[in-house]
């Protein structure tokens, strides 16, 4: 059955199924919509099915050896398949986990690779490109003839997103962009994405650290193990006792965060009060 019509410039996930050869089932029936301009948020533990569901959407399942048993992948009307040529063709890149920088070549090597999956290939387009990079991130400009390899873990964050950014993405797939990175560099890096999305790109952001998720996005989905089991606005799931026990680290009774939850400048916590109960929180089809 074909999915329902979406909005332009819009993702669509219709009941995903994805299997890693013949045992291991990573995602059930997974459906989510990112609006065009959005932040959309995917909450989860490891082994939820949170990468597994960006690499559907970037075309990248073979490399890692699963398969789509059915359901389907639309960007802007465009039915996504296993080929991430026509997922980076189509406007949709993802920054995977761990940077996967070229540790070896210069940062300015680097974003040049990025480059070569672009839907235009022109001088001026890239140069265009580059500038943009460089404005978000003036660390990678003064270190353009720097090794990659040789640069902080929040540096080599910031050159896997502005490498992703050469090709000038409508759709930017975000995997765990705060991985191991300290608190300071970790509001930086929030700081970007807003800035990045307030340029017109969508988002979709897959991030173990909820607090940060639920603040940058606008809707927001819980996998667990491979299935949605909660969906709504952002302030709504940070709003809900569950949530705020399982994702924020907090305790319902006295409403103290843990260690764990790191303020991005707005802190998801603040909308607690006053958020609908579980029952309330209606199933988000976009």
């Amino acid at each position: 059955m074909s999915p329902p019509p979406a909005q332009p410039g819009s993702l669509r996930i219709s009941e995903l199924h994805v299997a890693y050869g013949r045992s291991v089932q990573a995602l059930h029936g997974v459906s989510l919509t990112v609006p065009q301009g959005r932040i959309a948020a995917v909450l989860g533990s490891n082994g939820a099915g949170k990468t597994t569901l960006l690499r559907a959407v970037s075309g990248t399942l073979s490399l890692h050896r699963g398969t789509v048993g059915s359901g389907t992948v639309h960007f802007d009307g465009v039915r996504l398949t296993d080929d991430p040529a026509r997922s980076v063709a189509a406007g949709v890149v993802q920054v995977p986990e761990g940077r996967r920088i070229f540790g070896s070549l210069s940062v300015e090597d680097n974003l040049r690779a990025g480059f070569l999956g672009a839907r235009r290939r022109g001088g001026a387009e890239r140069q265009a490109a580059r500038e943009r990079v460089f404005h978000l991130f003036p660390v990678l400009a003064e270190r353009r003839r720097q090794a990659a390899g040789l640069l902080s873990g929040g540096e080599q964050q910031m050159l896997a997103m502005g490498r992703a950014l050469m090709a000038g993405p409508r759709l930017l797939l975000l995997d765990e962009p705060s991985l191991g990175l300290a608190p300071l560099m970790v509001r930086r890096i929030a700081s970007i994405i807003r800035e990045i999305n307030a340029q017109g790109t969508s988002i979709l952001l897959v991030e173990q650290n909820a607090s940060l998720a639920l603040a940058l996005s606008d809707r927001a989905s819980v996998l667990d193990v491979g299935r949605v089991r909660l969906e709504g606005a952002s302030a709504d799931l940070a709003g809900m006792d569950e949530v705020r026990r399982l994702y924020l680290g907090e305790s319902c009774d006295d409403g103290e965060a843990g260690e764990d939850a790191v303020s991005s400048g707005a802190p998801a916590a603040a909308a607690a009060a006053g958020g609908p109960g579980l029952t309330e929180l209606s199933r988000w089809n976009g």
